[in-house]
């Protein structure tokens, strides 16, 4: 897997690369960061998560979950060893209102935030990772750039 440069867009464009980037992201990440994924439906968040979370799990020699979207019950938590990963979509809900009772960023110390459609948050943490994925313009590749985080 490739180092990306600040700005570069990281081709995710097969199952295999999307797998490989989120090993590649696994390294880098620890508890207390917060990663938000933006991109359209579809463009592959929630499989980058899968990788993500089944990675860990292997790291960790726990067994393999199935990994699945949050969007109708908005958080799915995963267990691994100390570290708690939660992952948020919050596709459904309609505005920063229904936000407060959803505590997003109350339980950092031994936990990974994941979260899908942020872009109904208003305050956002100052140590952010924030993902943006994107597809070419005839849908057949799909792209993602990283911010706050160095590969």
């Amino acid at each position: 897997m490739p180092i990306a440069i600040k700005n570069e867009k990281i081709d995710l464009s097969s199952e295999t690369k999307t797998e490989e980037f989120a090993l590649e992201f696994l390294k880098k990440i620890k508890p207390q960061d917060v990663i938000f994924l933006y991109g359209e439906m579809g463009v592959g968040k929630t499989t980058f998560v899968k990788y993500l979370i089944n990675g860990f799990q292997k790291e960790n020699n726990e067994i393999i979950t199935e990994v699945t979207s949050p969007t109708f019950n908005i958080l799915n938590e995963y267990q691994i060893k100390k570290i708690k990963i939660n992952h948020y979509d919050l596709y459904r809900l309609n505005s920063a209102d229904e936000l407060k009772n959803l505590n997003l960023f109350d339980d950092k110390f031994n936990s990974i935030t994941l979260i899908e459609w942020p872009q109904k948050i208003i305050e956002k943490p100052k140590q952010l990772i924030e993902l943006s994925f994107e597809y070419a313009k005839d849908y057949k590749k799909r792209f993602v750039q990283v911010k706050g985080l160095s590969l």
